[in-house]
């Protein structure tokens, strides 16, 4: 496939800012508010990808994800709960029946940097351990070197892999050094079939940040209107607070709208941020 960029424009970083800074400083009713906290608990994956990461520590978080809090009645358990490979059969025992999915990193997750063989290999074996839901990240030194077609085919190999299973692609917006360039790996990603583009792996600063997330969700909101299709956004990495997590729902719900809030088509990569909507919930 040969990939060419040269039409789509270049994005101004003065603008994007400038359309982000109204969703920092919306206000949101009362009632709205909690339906929103709830909504957004909903949409979090819970994920351990430590090196210390142990088969106790995984079921810990697993117990999390369906039990968020004993202190505050009827809330919802979180989307899923994000592992490394080798302990995706471990969350799907503890997750059967639950109504949470599993999701495995793969792919030489966090940096992408091994072989096209070996990120296949390593896909397969989460997918046979039964997880739901893989999430890979894209070369990202072949990208900024504009290898575009090395890119894409990659992420489509992958994705044929996956078969039904819902591919998240990451783009680690942060080494990609320009809105433009996010951009330009949006549009890739999906053109090479991800179910859903992520911002981070979480793994390096910054990693998500509102400007980013603006112009992924801009690239949804235009590949719908190409095709009818609609493409799931997760921004993943440094999203603590229910503050901040309203002010993205506020972004998304202007952006793509009614049909985008759930966690069939967005979620947080947030563990953190579970904690305190439980605080906040609990005033």
């Amino acid at each position: 496939m040969d990939l060419d960029f040269s039409k789509i424009p270049a994005i101004d970083q003065a603008i994007v800012e400038k359309h982000v800074a109204r969703f920092k400083t919306n206000s949101i009713k009362e009632e709205n508010k909690l339906q929103n906290l709830k909504l957004a608990l909903n949409m979090i994956d819970l994920t351990t990808l430590q090196g210390t990461d142990t088969e106790s520590r995984v079921i810990q978080l697993c117990h999390k994800a369906v039990h968020v809090s004993d202190s505050v009645p009827e809330l919802s358990t979180v989307a899923a709960v994000c592992v490394y490979p080798n302990f995706v059969q471990c969350a799907v025992k503890e997750l059967e029946n639950k109504n949470v999915k599993v999701a495995s990193v793969a792919g030489g997750f966090p940096s992408g940097q091994t072989s096209l063989e070996v990120k296949k290999a390593e896909t397969k074996y989460a997918i046979d351990q039964g997880a739901d839901e893989i999430d890979i990240v894209i070369s990202r030194g072949k990208f900024l070197d504009k290898e575009y077609n090395f890119v894409h085919d990659e992420i489509a190999s992958l994705k044929e892999v996956c078969g039904d299973r819902h591919l998240k692609v990451i783009l680690e917006t942060g080494e990609l050094e320009t809105l433009s360039n996010v951009r330009i790996a949006s549009e890739l990603a999906i053109a090479a079939g991800a179910d859903f583009i992520k911002t981070s792996t979480g793994k390096i600063n910054p990693a998500a940040t509102m400007e980013a997330s603006y112009v992924m969700l801009q690239t949804i909101a235009n590949y719908y209107e190409r095709t009818g299709k609609m493409i799931g956004m997760k921004p993943a990495g440094g999203i603590s607070t229910a503050e901040v997590a309203l002010q993205y729902l506020a972004m998304l719900d202007d952006t793509l709208g009614k049909k985008w809030m759930n966690n069939e088509y967005f979620r947080f990569g947030a563990s953190r941020l579970a904690d305190d909507i439980v605080v906040q919930l609990s005033k």
